[in-house]
C-alpha cells in the first residue's frame, strides 16, 4: 500500500510540473510580440520607412532613371507639404468649432456649474493628450 501512495504521489508532482512548464510555455509564447511597432501605433511603417520602400520599389519595378528618381522626390515633398498644410488647416478649423461649443456650454451653465465644467473639460483634455502620445 506505500508503494501505491508514493506512486501517485510522484504522478501528480509530474503532473504539477509540466503543467508548470506549459504554462511558463505558453505565456512566453502568447506574451512574445514580432510585430515592431513605433510608439504604440498599428504597424504602420513611419513615413521616412514608407518613402524609401516607395522609391526603391519605382526603382526597381518601374525602372526609373536616377533624374526620374530625383524629379519624384521633389514631386513628393511638395506634396508631403500640401497635406501638412491640409491637415493644419483642418485641425484649426476643428478648433474654431470646439471652442464655440464649449463658449455656448459655458453661457448656458451658472456659476456654480461652471467650475465643475472646467474641470470636467481639464480632465477630458489631459485624457486626450495622454491617448495621442502628449503631443
Amino acid at each position: 500500500m506505500r508503494r501505491s501512495s508514493l506512486t501517485i504521489a510522484l504522478y501528480l508532482a509530474v503532473v504539477f510540473l509540466s503543467g508548470l512548464i506549459v504554462g511558463a510555455y505558453g505565456y512566453r509564447f502568447i506574451t512574445n510580440n514580432p510585430v515592431t511597432t513605433r510608439a504604440g501605433r498599428s504597424g504602420r511603417p513611419s513615413e521616412e520607412e514608407w518613402r524609401k520602400q516607395y522609391l526603391q520599389e519605382m526603382e526597381t519595378r518601374v525602372k526609373l532613371t536616377p533624374d526620374q528618381i530625383q524629379k519624384l522626390n521633389v514631386l513628393m515633398d511638395q506634396t508631403r507639404e500640401r497635406f501638412h498644410e491640409s491637415r493644419q488647416k483642418h485641425n484649426d478649423e476643428m478648433k474654431v468649432i470646439r471652442d464655440e461649443q464649449t463658449n455656448k456650454v459655458r453661457a448656458m451653465l451658472t456659476a456654480e456649474q461652471l467650475p465643475e465644467y472646467d474641470k470636467l473639460r481639464a480632465e477630458r483634455d489631459q485624457r486626450a493628450k495622454a491617448a495621442s502620445g502628449t503631443r
